[in-house]
């Protein structure tokens, strides 16, 4: 592939990608959203609460909020006790306030329940990438080592699935192939868009936008199954047509780019 087919294919996909964006986000990522909204962060003293009474707790809500994700507390699980605030109005004290003074707090003890102490429906994620990228994962490594970035494989990166650092890509061992060239190919998009002089104080939805974009072109030229997870995820970071589009012709760049790396020849990628 020359580089005007590569830059054609990545015009393409783009203009696919902001279709997508325009019709607006799936049923998945809806859900995600929603949960992620009712999932509020708890304080500092809840959050050892919590930890001192259930330590292998990973999602925790108070019963009407597992109801409206359609899962329910299992018969016989006791609460997690946690602080709430409550604020006190009476008689003058209610006057004061409406002046703008403020009124007294006091806490009350209620009860949150762990995800592992309900059942029902599973907490929404994003579809995922599927296919077989077959040679296009190993094109993909070595364009990135090329590059002088150097490639690493963890047990555990947290909640992620690949970090960049400038000059070193994490990825989470274990990755399915067309999981790893899609986290990957996010991946190597933030170094090559990120961490230059004059990027670095981009706001991070528009460099998660940038980066998942260049993923979404990398995946369709490897005929990778997308299905809604790119676009998911940009939805997640507040991404939009009108946004993508002031990013179009710096991802279409980076893309091409990587797109005629990975067409040379391994033997001429690895000397």
């Amino acid at each position: 592939m020359n580089k005007n087919d590569a830059q054609k294919l990545c015009k393409t996909a783009l203009s696919d990608l902001k279709e997508q964006l325009e019709e607006g986000k799936s049923e998945s990522v809806q859900r995600l959203l929603m949960a992620m909204a009712l999932f509020h962060d708890y304080s500092f003293h809840n959050v050892m609460m919590i930890v001192s009474q259930r330590p292998d707790a990973t999602h925790v809500a108070g019963i009407r909020t597992w109801n409206r994700l359609n899962r329910f507390v299992k018969k016989g699980e006791k609460g997690i006790a946690i602080f709430a605030p409550m604020i006190f109005k009476n008689g003058e004290e209610q006057k004061r306030d409406r002046q703008g003074e403020s009124s007294s707090i006091s806490f009350r003890v209620v009860h949150v329940f762990d995800i592992s102490q309900t059942e029902g429906e599973p907490l929404p994620e994003t579809v995922t990438v599927t296919g077989d990228p077959a040679a296009y994962l190993e094109r993909l490594r070595l364009a990135v080592t090329n590059r002088g970035i150097a490639l690493l494989y963890e047990d555990d990166l947290g909640p992620a699935l690949g970090r960049s650092s400038g000059g070193t890509i994490k990825l989470v061992k274990g990755l399915t192939p067309a999981e790893e060239y899609s986290v990957l190919a996010h991946e190597f998009g933030h170094e090559l868009l990120h961490h230059g002089p004059n990027r670095g104080e981009t706001p991070k939805e528009r460099r998660e936008l940038e980066a998942e974009s260049v993923a979404f072109i990398l995946c369709r030229y490897a005929g990778l199954e997308c299905s809604t997870s790119h676009t998911d995820y940009i939805h997640v970071f507040g991404g939009d047509p009108h946004t993508l589009g002031d990013s179009f012709d710096i991802v279409q760049r980076t893309a091409s780019d990587i797109i005629e790396a990975m067409t040379v020849e391994p033997k001429a990628l690895a000397a």
